[in-house]
């Protein structure tokens, strides 16, 4: 709960005109505010670029980035220049992994956008369309929406085995009524097709595993996330008290105490703060 909570107290202590920070969104259905609290943010920006950014970023790790985890946390950071970091979290049944975005090193939200996923687990299995690997099996589902017509005529000629991957992620008729309407727009890029309204995670998965099939690209089902929560796990149970990376955090923490544009007062308040929980850890 340290993120929601974090980004919620952010949320309510930041005043946009102080101090030049505005956070929008938050947990569950706070999360689909979020366009309404960007067009209402007192900045000279692009509020409709952000309000794009924040979906896409959304779409993207529901969509594209198919790792088994939820989305049911957004939270967008913008600053009065227009610069953006997007915080987001999604859940399985039991662990909790974090996506984090930042305006500066995002090129593309369809090819390796993120700036880090923290996560609990690596997971053996995942389809991130997103990634370097996977550059080909974009073209190839570009090109087969592009090619529409002689794509499906390929499709039905395919003869799969009753327990085969591509019977659990087949075309349905709605994703292809949708795919006719990409199909009529001729995306010039694939991140044009993601953000086309209706084309969502199984059609995105059904197009890669189709179309990698069909034009003969391999799939990399490789777990973008590398970071683990640095001082314990969302199931509960903490991990062995590392004090060497404890005290390290907290050299961190005071560094960026000292270092804020905070009044003194309120410095001294934090790093206070700080001492004694520090105090705390080593008694315990």
């Amino acid at each position: 709960g340290t993120t929601t909570t974090t980004t919620g107290a952010l949320k309510a202590a930041l005043d946009p005109e102080k101090f030049g920070i505005a956070v929008c969104g938050g947990k569950g259905r706070v999360a689909l505010r979020t366009p309404e609290e960007i067009r209402k943010i007192p900045f000279d920006v692009d509020h409709e670029e952000l309000v794009r950014a924040s979906r896409m970023s959304a779409k993207v790790d529901n969509s594209c980035v198919q790792d088994g985890y939820s989305l049911y946390h957004h939270t967008i950071f913008i600053s009065r220049e227009g610069d953006w970091a997007i915080v987001q979290q999604g859940m399985n049944e039991r662990y909790a992994r974090r996506y984090h975005w930042l305006s500066e090193r995002v090129e593309s939200f369809v090819e390796t956008p993120h700036s880090g996923i923290s996560s609990e687990r690596i997971e053996e299995k995942v389809l991130d369309v997103t990634s370097k690997e996977n550059e080909p099996v974009r073209k190839a589902s570009l090109d087969a929406v592009r090619e529409l017509p002689s794509f499906l005529r390929e499709t039905r000629k395919l003869r799969m085995p009753e327990n085969h991957i591509l019977r659990e992620f087949d075309l349905s008729e709605s994703s292809k009524r949708v795919l006719q309407k990409v199909y009529e727009l001729q995306p010039s890029s694939y991140e044009e097709l993601v953000e086309f309204r209706g084309v969502g995670a199984k059609t995105i998965r059904a197009l890669a595993l189709i179309s990698s099939l069909i034009y003969g690209e391999e799939i990399s089902w490789k777990d973008p996330a590398r970071y683990s929560y640095a001082h314990g796990g969302k199931d509960g149970t903490p991990y062995p008290v590392d004090k060497r990376n404890m005290e390290r955090s907290i050299e961190i923490l005071r560094k960026a105490i000292e270092e804020s544009r905070a009044g003194n007062k309120e410095k001294m308040r934090a790093l206070k703060r700080l001492s004694d929980f520090t105090l705390r850890l080593e008694h315990d």
